[in-house]
């Protein structure tokens, strides 16, 4: 049986660092506020020049170098983003086309939030079936593009970045097992609408709060049970990095402490479909995340869309 690993990591993060200090002079807000509620601190915010896919291609290339391939050995390039370039093509055309990649499968996943673990999934199964050897997964993201400055409860979370993984084929797993989901009853507490606001994110935030906690507590207990696994058999939980209560929350549910978590949102906010690879590029350079540690990936994210992926590393 054919089987997949990461083989490489890699990130991009634009260079504009907005505090929340600076959002203090701009909007009804506090720093404190901010901290407290959320535990965002800074957040990235792309330039002009900054797109979807020049950091997408940025994050990947990264991540070849990491695993020690050159884009010819690319067989598949998968992108989870909510904020495309343009309508179409696909974005991830237009990362193939600045790597410079042989003609290959190249398309966009858009599942919000949960973006990047559902593009895990397709690369997986791509893989196992025999469809290539290598494959890009890249989460990549600008979402001040479609943040109103002037909604103090939804311009605070949210940032930009981009992250990327290189999965290939294995003898031995790596990826133990994706789990996907979606519920689109709950779409409303969570959208951007074009005839709405000016197409610019929406949330209820109490309800999605309440949402992702219970949801992702079931998913852990999903993927352990589909493993046959232990939760002190996991050595760190890579989690979507929306919220650090509902990263805290998620944390008891597998009997973590806080030092075994990656946490980033302190420093990037919620990257959307960015922030699983970001916080996992993060943890793997510096030293934290070591090879055969078990890794819990997970996230949630409008849609209502969730999923996660157990990892052995």
């Amino acid at each position: 049986m054919i089987h997949s690993a990461i083989t490489g990591t890699g990130s991009c993060l634009p260079e504009r660092v907005v505090t929340n200090q600076e959002l203090e002079e701009t909007v009804d807000t506090t720093d404190q506020w901010i901290r407290e509620r959320t535990g965002i601190l800074q957040r990235h915010i792309a330039g002009e020049k900054e797109t979807t896919a020049l950091m997408g291609a940025k994050a990947a290339r990264e991540a070849l170098d990491a695993a020690e391939l050159a884009p010819d050995d690319v067989d598949m390039i998968v992108l989870a983003t909510t904020t495309p370039d343009r309508i179409f093509p696909g974005t991830a055309c237009h990362i193939q086309r600045e790597l410079g990649t042989p003609v290959c499968p190249a398309f966009d996943v858009q599942a919000v939030c949960s973006g990047f673990i559902y593009g895990l999934d397709i690369a997986r199964r791509f893989i196992m079936t025999g469809g290539g050897d290598t494959v890009l997964v890249i989460g990549s993201e600008v979402l001040s593009r479609i943040v109103d400055w002037s909604d103090r409860s939804t311009c605070v979370l949210f940032g930009d970045g981009a992250g990327a993984v290189v999965l290939q084929a294995r003898d031995e797993p790596g990826i133990l097992s994706t789990h996907l989901h979606a519920d689109g009853r709950y779409d409303h507490l969570l959208q951007v609408s074009p005839e709405v606001n000016g197409a610019f994110i929406e949330m209820k935030g109490n309800e999605v709060f309440r949402m992702a906690v219970n949801t992702l507590g079931r998913i852990v207990d999903e993927t352990l049970e589909a493993n046959q696994m232990d939760r002190h058999e996991v050595d760190w939980l890579v989690p979507h990095q929306a919220n650090h209560r509902i990263i805290a929350a998620t944390a008891r549910k597998l009997d973590l402490p806080m030092e075994r978590v990656v946490v980033t949102v302190d420093q990037h906010g919620n990257t959307s479909a960015a922030s699983v690879p970001l916080a996992l590029n993060q943890a793997v350079r510096d030293g934290r995340i070591q090879p055969g540690d078990v890794l819990m990936l997970e996230a949630f994210g409008g849609g209502f869309t969730w999923g996660s992926a157990l990892i052995r590393y």
